[in-house]
Parts: structure tokens; sequence; C-alpha cells
């Protein structure tokens, strides 16, 4: 594997780029925000998308800086990050959140009722490195790590105190690349394989107002559901006139969790197939589907979502028995005993305000039903 080659002209069609003109930060669109790009149903689309590490204010907002003081060669700081650091206009940071989002992005003839299909074809790197951070008093251990005063790992003249940010670096000579982690002290290092994947994508939501990035919904958002890599796909309920598809929150990496405020945050290039499924066979496939879903070739994964995590158990509880109701026509009793004796519902992520839970529904336990 290579970096993502930074000549569009290779790429096969429609190329979509992150710049200050078509990106919100910290926002979604609302159902007024113009479309950046048009797609028709089965066209295939590359996006290059941002991460917003080394971006934020608490970190100086100018990305050359902040990865040089961390041994970054400017040289290979993404241009689209240098352009949009400088130059986006309009941003709260007070009150917004932190992401990159590119998008809204018109699905031609979507409307409310029907269902956007999103197939993850290609997801390459960037750059070669990505930071996880724990700050602003989210994370699974808020208000005992990190401390408002605790000291950062980087310049203190660039990094707010209360901030915590790690390098990692991303070797792609071998054939699964590898993240490493290097401890501090002389220990040895720390590896993982490299699984990358979009942390935020969805449907621009029925509201007149820009909402903030963190909280994800039933339009999908800032999910951060780690299986969402090559070869599984998406489904999200429309919920305007032409679905306003949007994305962001690149990941190279990330624990089902993701208990510190963010995963292995790095630019990501995606190549996606869009699908327009009309109401009528959505609802054949998927029945009275209200909320994000996702499949690979192993798996259903059926989402909860709340702020209180029970109650996003609950939800994706019943999200499970719904689908296993409408797909294969078995009954509450026995779905429900299905679910408990052979599924695994899992925490997705703890740090976005909205908490997410999504079970894991074993395909190859439906291999006597007709798909």
């Amino acid at each position: 594997m290579k970096l993502a080659t930074t000549d569009t002209s290779l790429i096969a069609g429609k190329y979509i780029p992150s710049n200050p003109d078509n990106v919100l930060w910290g926002e979604i669109p609302s159902s007024k925000d113009g479309a950046i790009a048009r797609l028709t149903s089965g066209e295939i689309v590359t996006i290059d998308t941002v991460s917003h590490e080394g971006m934020m204010e608490d970190q100086g907002r100018d990305p050359a800086t902040w990865f040089a003081s961390r041994g970054v060669d400017p040289s290979l700081i993404p241009n689209d990050v240098i352009d949009i650091a400088r130059d986006f206009k309009g941003r709260n940071a007070e009150s917004d959140g932190p992401h990159i989002v590119t998008g809204p992005i018109e699905i031609v003839d979507a409307h409310p009722g029907d269902i956007i299909k999103v197939d993850f074809l290609v997801l390459e790197p960037r750059v070669p490195f990505g930071v996880v951070s724990s700050r602003h008093g989210f994370g699974a251990l808020a208000g005992e790590y990190p401390t408002a005063t605790h000291p950062p790992l980087g310049d203190p003249a660039i990094e707010a105190p209360g901030m915590v940010c790690v390098m990692c670096e991303l070797d792609l000579r071998s054939a699964i690349p590898q993240i490493t982690i290097q401890p501090r002290g002389g220990t040895p290092p720390l590896q993982f394989p490299f699984a990358p994947f979009l942390g935020l994508i969805g449907v621009t939501p029925d509201s007149t107002s820009r909402l903030n990035s963190i909280p994800p919904g039933d339009f999908g958002g800032n999910m951060d559901i780690r299986n969402l890599v090559v070869g599984s796909s998406l489904y999200l309920p429309v919920q305007v006139p032409g679905a306003g598809l949007f994305m962001g929150d690149p990941h190279f990496a990330q624990g089902h969790g993701e208990v510190a405020l963010t995963a292995v945050e790095a630019s990501l290039r995606a190549t996606l197939m869009i699908t327009l499924i009309k109401a009528d066979r959505a609802k054949q496939i998927l029945g009275s589907l209200t909320r994000p879903f996702a499949e690979d070739d192993s798996y259903w994964y059926c989402v909860g979502m709340d702020r209180d995590l029970n109650t996003a158990m609950r939800s994706a509880v019943r999200e499970a028995v719904r689908f296993i109701n409408e797909r294969f026509g078995i009954q509450t009793e026995e779905a429900v005993a299905y679910l408990s004796a052979a599924t695994d519902f899992v925490v997705t992520q703890v740090v976005d305000d909205v908490k997410g839970v999504h079970c894991q529904i074993r395909k190859a336990d439906f291999r006597s039903y007709s798909s």
C-alpha cells in the first residue's frame, strides 16, 4: 500500500476535494444548504477527507507549525489541511464541534422514505501519521483524565493545558500496514493494524439550522462505527429531498468504545459507490428502517444511540428485534432468545455526547432462510 497520490487526474469517476468552499467545520448541513456536487444512483465518487487534528484552536490553528513541533515533515501535510485552517470563515470555536465535514452532496431523485446505500470501496491514507487525543472533558474518564491542568505532551507554547495528543506512525511496508505508538521512557513500541474507516457519514437531517457535528442521530453523522471498513455497506434513511450526503472524521483505526476523546485521527481518500434505494424496495429489504443500518459479508449491524448508554443498549436490542421480525418473520419471543444466546452487543463509542451500541447479527445463523 502507498499514500494516496496528489495527482487527482488519475482518479476514475467523480472526484470531490475538500477545501474552504465545500466543507463545514464543526457543523453538519441543514436543509437550507446548497449541494456541493450531484450524484446519480450507482455512481462512484472519490472524496479527499480531512482530519481536524493539528488544525484546532487549542493547537494554534496552524497545522504546519503544530505538526512540525511533533517532528512531522511539513511537506507531508496536505494542502487542503493548510488551506482550511487558514481560510475557513464562520467557525465558532466555543460552540462548534471539531470535525471537517465535506458536503452536502445531492443524490438525484432521493426523497424522504428512500434509503441511501453507501458501499465502501477503497480507503487510502493521505498521510503517514495520525493523532489520538484526550481533552475537552470528554471520554470514558471525563473529569478524571486528563485534568484541566494536565501538562501537554508537546510544546506548551503551542498546546493548551488539559490536552493530551499522542502521535502515531503508519508503516505501509508490510502486507498488513501497521500503526505504531512509541511510549515514552524507552519501552518497546505498541503496534496494531491499520483499519481505516470514516467516523462521520450521514444524510442531512430535517432541520433548517445546522447541527453540531459531535452527536450522531437517525441521520447518521458522527457514529464512529469501526466496522464500516472496505467491503462494508451503510444504509441511511433519507430525511430531506436530495439526501444531502456528508462525511468526515477519517480514522486509521479505532477500538470499540473509543475511550479517549478520539481514535487515530488522520486524513483519508475515500472511494464510495452511492446507490439510491426507493421507498418500496427499501421496505422490502430493510422493513421500517428509520435509523442507520450496516452490513458486511459476515454480519448485519443494528444501531442504538442515546445520551444514556443503558438506553442506547435497549434501543439496539429493539432495533435488532425489529430487523429479525420484519426480515425473517421470526416472532419476538424467539428473536430475543436468539439475540441473547448468539449475538454480541458492542459499545460503539462513549465520547460523542450521544453514545452508541451496535448489535452484530451473524449472517451464517440464517443460512436456512432465503435472502
